[in-house]
């Protein structure tokens, strides 16, 4: 097979949904995040429509920092009270002290429950809207994304990270808006008591800022690589799921558990140093705080033995040194916090900045009562510029009327209806659709006018009835019934536990690939489309079904365009018109017995497919 064969066949089976997971390539860099700087102005726009509740918080925070700025003052005016000159204790002004203390911590208390109510609405929200962008964006994407993005990391960032941010908001956001705060009155308030005093206890701040700056440029790279590793981690659980049966049928259950222990121990080894580091904050936090101390009590006792300031006022001091200093600490611990968040968060930015599928022209048109001519001008393809699919085809069908697509795997079968459906766009050329350029048309609309059943079948985990009216979303139940009688379904359904009714798990892997099939014919024959794709949709079935769904089809097919994409040459013996697809180019085409008697390649394959039943002289 040529090397464009091979990536023809890996990237359309992709295109079509034919795998359940496009796995990225081991090995294959991450894209590098953006700055810590652009993520939060990213965040911002989240946050900026919140911006009422927003105010309303941050003047809850302002009276709370107001109060607990006022506590250390009342508290050494208080001391002050006890220990005058005169020995004698002034109880009513001690009594207004204490009263005033005590209404401020329970105001502060009543305060912080409505604080953490709103945030929580807040960040709920907001998380929300992320959520639902992350969401959205994936339906916009095109299929290219999906063939080279494992689906669990994918996965991850809809989940993991957005949690992450969403836990990192609620904790911090009033943390941050209250150490601002009480950093600023905490120092106003210290050089209004001792402007030497202040200077003592700030010597200290050099140390904080250098001990932050080197802790958290450690923990950016740890957190950022700890989410890397766990959105992988995800990956290869997704796809060892999804694809157990192929585990267990190879007895490949000891590599995998291999593979996982490998994964997971890179992820532990990572979340260690992650955690490692971002645990020196508090411990030298608290050294630096304790240096502090030690020099504002020296000081101020120096200060106090001659008179210069009371011992009122050192032990206010010391409070707001310890609001001063203990910000400080937080700003560090809410920074470190804030790598993990921001690097969940520019993950789902990379995401949400991915390019989407084309937008459709500014004049394009629906495409309504579709007559099925359809038409192949000189188009060549190719899922990465330099390696060609497709050269120059050129075919037309008239409308109405069956077209069968053989050759060998990874010739570009597939990648002709991938074209025609504008799950990509040609390279060269065009595709018409009833006179017109395909993208003239709106993408909706053009891509309602087709049905689709493919070789390996896609159910949800809902009903059957309800997998079947996928195919029109307003059907009848009756019309459902119907299209599963015509597609030879119904007979095993009413033998279900529930009939119509029955639930099917994951994927629907409580039936049969055979009957998986059958619903997903019948969820074609729902949709009553224009033109019929069938790629490989009797594959699965045994020669007894198969040949019920032969006629099911026959009748579908009746009076629309149907592209049938087959290996089965059995199957396609009564297609009007059979290409023979080799090496990106259409190398034989006419019907069956026309082709049989060329004596060319189709004429070959069909003896190798019968050679053992039949011999065609």
């Amino acid at each position: 097979m040529s090397k464009a064969n091979k990536q023809e066949n890996k990237n359309t089976k992709a295109a079509m949904g034919m795998r359940s997971g496009g796995r990225r390539p081991r090995g294959m860099p991450v894209v590098k995040p953006k700055n810590f700087k652009g993520t939060m102005m990213k965040l911002w726009k989240y946050f900026s429509r919140e911006k009422k509740l927003l105010l309303l918080l941050l003047l809850f925070v302002v009276i709370t920092a107001g109060i607990g700025l006022s506590v250390p003052y009342l508290i050494g005016r208080a001391i002050d009270t006890i220990s005058n000159e005169s020995g004698i204790i002034d109880f009513n002004i001690l009594g207004i002290i204490v009263v005033v203390i005590l209404v401020g911590y329970l105001t502060t208390a009543i305060i912080t429950f409505f604080q953490g109510w709103i945030m929580a609405g807040i960040s709920q929200r907001i998380v929300k809207s992320l959520r639902t962008a992350l969401f959205d964006k994936l339906q916009v994407l095109p299929i290219s994304y999906f063939d080279s993005h494992a689906h669990g990391e994918t996965m991850s960032r809809l989940a993991n990270d957005i949690e992450n941010v969403s836990t990192t908001i609620s904790q911090s956001t009033i943390q941050l808006m209250s150490s601002g705060i009480t950093i600023i009155g905490s120092f106003i308030m210290m050089l209004i008591l001792s402007p030497l005093l202040t200077f003592a206890s700030i010597i200290t701040i050099p140390l904080v800022l250098l001990v932050t700056k080197v802790i958290t440029k450690r923990t950016k790279v740890f957190f950022k690589e700890q989410q890397r590793k766990l959105g992988k981690l995800n990956g290869h659980i997704e796809e060892t799921i999804s694809g157990i049966l192929v585990v267990k049928a190879f007895n490949r259950e000891e590599e995998i558990i291999k593979e996982f222990d490998d994964v997971n121990k890179e992820l532990r080894n990572v979340g260690i140093n992650a955690q490692v580091w971002s645990g020196f904050i508090m411990p030298l936090m608290n050294v630096i705080k304790n240096i502090g101390f030690t020099a504002v009590a020296g000081v101020g006792g120096v200060l106090a033995v001659r008179d210069l300031i009371t011992i009122g006022v050192i032990a206010s001091f010391i409070s707001y040194s310890k609001q001063f200093v203990r910000p400080l600490n937080d700003f560090a611990s809410i920074f470190n916090t804030l790598q993990s968040a921001v690097a969940g968060a520019e993950r789902v930015f990379e995401v949400l900045e991915e390019a989407e599928e084309p937008k459709d022209l500014p004049k394009a048109k629906d495409l309504k009562k579709c007559n099925g001519h359809v038409r192949f001008e000189n188009v060549s393809f190719g899922y990465q510029s330099d390696i060609p699919v497709l050269r120059d085809i050129s075919f037309d069908t008239n409308g109405k009327n069956s077209i069968a697509l053989v050759g060998p795997t990874g010739a570009g079968k597939t990648t002709i209806v991938n074209l025609l459906a504008r799950f990509y766009d040609v390279t060269k050329g065009r595709i018409m659709i009833d006179g017109l350029d395909i993208r003239e048309y709106t993408r909706d609309s053009l891509r309602k006018t087709f049905g689709i059943v493919l070789q390996d079948t896609y159910l949800f985990a809902d009903t059957i009835k309800e997998n079947i009216r996928y195919g029109r979303l307003d059907a009848s139940d009756e019309e459902i019934k119907e299209a599963a009688i015509m597609a030879n379904a119904h007979s095993f359904i009413k033998h279900m536990s529930d009939g119509y009714e029955t639930k099917l798990s994951e994927r629907g892997s409580n039936l049969s690939e055979g009957q998986r099939q059958l619903i997903a014919i019948a969820r074609a024959i729902l949709s009553n489309p224009s033109i019929l794709i069938l790629d490989e949709a009797t594959s699965n079935v045994d020669t007894r079904t198969e040949l019920h769904i032969q006629e099911a089809m026959l009748k579908l097919m009746e009076d629309r365009t149907s592209f049938i994409i087959a290996h089965r040459l059995s199957t396609i013996r009564n297609a009007d018109v059979i290409m023979v697809i080799d090496n990106g180019g259409i190398v034989e085409s006419g019907d069956h017995e026309s082709l049989i008697n060329q004596r060319g390649i189709y004429y070959e394959m069909y003896n190798n497919q019968f050679e053992n039943t039949r011999k065609v002289i």
